[in-house]
């Protein structure tokens, strides 16, 4: 583990050792960054995220846009409310917006067909636009 946010105490701590990688860095940090903006994003946008990650799903889309989510996506053996569901549509939305914001398209951990990563570069842009994001 690279890094946590404490959204609460509205800190982040990153691994000292991601200075001397400016792109895992940047990549690390966007995800971060992404937890504070899924805690405020409101329940309609984060059900309307959680619905196109259940089309995937019934689809059996592999793969994933890091490792947290990948990890939390496999521990997910159906699309109800539990907390194991929340957790994955977390992590997949901010590993999803590491993914795009972050300036790296090619990682070892970005394992989502392109299908699936147009899908999701889709419904940012439509749900989040380019107004000001509140952490």
């Amino acid at each position: 583990m690279h890094a946590g946010s404490f959204i609460h105490k509205r800190e982040m701590i990153l691994e000292s050792e991601l200075r001397s990688d400016s792109r895992e860095l940047t990549r690390i940090f966007a995800h971060e960054l992404f937890h504070f903006v899924w805690a405020r994003l409101g329940n309609p946008r984060r059900n309307a995220y959680a619905e196109l990650l259940k089309v995937e799903m019934a689809a059996h889309a592999r793969g994933e846009l890091g490792w947290s989510a990948e990890r939390m996506k496999g521990r997910c053996r159906e699309f109800t409310e539990s907390r194991t569901w929340r957790a994955y549509a977390a992590e997949s939305f901010c590993d999803t917006a590491a993914f795009l914001y972050s300036g790296n398209r090619h990682h070892d951990e970005f394992t989502l067909a392109r299908k699936w990563r147009l899908r999701r570069e889709r419904w940012f842009r439509e749900s989040l636009g380019r107004r000001p994001l509140s952490i």
